[in-house]
């Protein structure tokens, strides 16, 4: 049992208990054999178990909070906590005032019961799709541990903790692919919101204009029914639907470029299962996927409002950085007011031509990431090598979050292969459709 609507029903009977979920969840952080030490910054052991115990009994009561509650979460180390400083996978805060209160997306999982067992390890200020941590260390993808590849970023730990078992589902950010990046270099799902319905407030910012906040879990149904709780919504397992007859619409420029052999195989087959299932597959081009790069050149939105964020703190502690991201921050200081103004302008002119081009269809599908998780080690001793292979892991992920759409990555390559994502973008507040879609296409891709 991995995913939240069996362990909602094996609390329910009363064969697992919140506590039993909790101590495994401590068990496999605790392993000196596994990935714990630098896949959390900080674990909730005591507090976890206490309010496992607490779930429990309100469980005999028949008061527990929702169907959910007792079951362990891990949280990115970029939200607030009430009590605790808020480090962002850096060191440089690891010092500052605790947060007075905590995050409203986390806080409505707690109500609900949920247990977080830790906070999760990071990209620093959540600036790079690869996952790289030079302060806390960089945990591994669960394939080819023993070479050591990357966990994707920013949320590499969350990605990790939930490949692992060592929580049955993870929360994090996505700015330019933070959930669904991890999510296809570690084999599971990674699921970014229409960014307006999940509030940001109490979560680190990176970009104001393009930070969302989603989870990362072993199925579209975990994913669904954690965005509906931070969202506010009531958490409903989407409904099963039919791919017959669905409009797919499959990027003929930009996405496909530079794709390794192991991520074109699985891509086709994953194609082949939507087409078996009756959709129908439309390859055309989107002018509008060209034009995002070239207004992200000089800055973009991200790189001023990174800036914006964290000039203050750069200037009495920049060499406490990691300096590959400090370096990608520190642009934003020669980026002139109209280049800001000018690329937010272009955003909406994007958006609408994208929004009329993709009206007759139901949904977009491409890679999330054109390669297979990349050697660490390579990365780090290797500036140009860093710098490229971010950029070409964002590549698709980004667009979502340029375009504010919503957007999922599925596993979609054969067991014991390499990871792929398979990445599906639906509309703007699409969300509840594209939940769907996805739930469909996995079942289609698990036979």
């Amino acid at each position: 049992m991995r995913n939240l609507p069996e362990l909602a029903a094996a609390l329910a009977a009363g064969t697992v208990t919140a506590q039993g979920l909790i101590e495994r969840s401590l068990s496999q952080i605790a392993d000196p054999l596994g990935e714990g030490a630098v896949t959390f910054t900080r674990v909730y052991a005591e507090q976890a178990r206490a309010s496992a115990a607490a779930m429990d009994h309100l469980r005999a009561a028949g008061r527990a909070p929702s169907p959910y509650a007792g079951i362990p979460i891990s949280v990115k180390d970029l939200f607030d906590m009430v009590g605790e400083p808020t480090p962002a996978g850096s060191v440089v805060l690891a010092d500052a005032p605790p947060a007075t209160e905590t995050a409203p997306a986390i806080a409505r999982l707690l109500e609900a019961g949920l247990i977080p067992v830790g906070r999760t390890n990071m990209t620093e200020f959540a600036f790079s799709g690869l996952g790289l941590n030079p302060h806390y260390g960089t945990p591994r993808s669960p394939w080819d541990r023993e070479t050591g590849r990357i966990p994707g970023g920013s949320t590499s730990g969350g990605a990790v903790s939930v490949a692992d078992g060592m929580a049955v589902a993870a929360i994090g950010t996505d700015t330019g692919g933070s959930c669904r990046i991890p999510a296809a270099m570690c084999g599971i799902v990674g699921y970014k919101p229409t960014a307006r319905r999940v509030p940001t407030e109490g979560a680190f910012s990176l970009s104001t204009s393009l930070d969302s906040i989603g989870p990362l879990a072993n199925s579209v149904a975990c994913c669904a029914i954690l965005d509906a709780i931070m969202a506010g919504e009531a958490p409903l397992v989407p409904g099963s639907m039919s791919l017959s007859g669905l409009r797919v619409a499959l990027p003929a420029n930009l996405v496909l470029d530079d794709m390794e052999n192991e991520v074109a195989q699985a891509y086709a087959n994953a194609l082949a299962a939507l087409e078996a299932a009756g959709a129908k597959l439309i390859e055309t081009a989107f002018p509008a996927l060209d034009e995002i790069a070239p207004v992200q050149a000089k800055g973009g939105l991200n790189v001023p409002e990174a800036w914006t964020t964290h000039r203050h703190l750069l200037a009495r502690a920049a060499n406490g950085y990691d300096q590959r991201v400090r370096s990608r921050i520190e642009r934003g200081a020669n980026i002139p007011v109209h280049d800001y103004i000018d690329a937010l302008r272009a955003r909406a002119r994007i958006i609408a031509r994208m929004n009329a081009q993709t009206q007759d269809f139901d949904v977009l599908a491409m890679p999330t990431c054109p390669r297979v998780p990349p050697v660490i080690a390579e990365l780090e001793n290797d500036d140009a090598a860093y710098t490229s292979t971010n950029l070409l892991m964002l590549r698709n992920t980004a667009a979502a979050n340029f375009l504010d759409r919503c957007a999922i990555s599925l596993p979609c390559n054969l067991p014991g292969e390499a990871p792929v994502g398979f990445m599906l973008m639906g509309e703007t507040m699409g969300d509840a459709k594209l939940l769907r879609i996805a739930a469909a296409l996995e079942a289609e891709l698990r036979v």
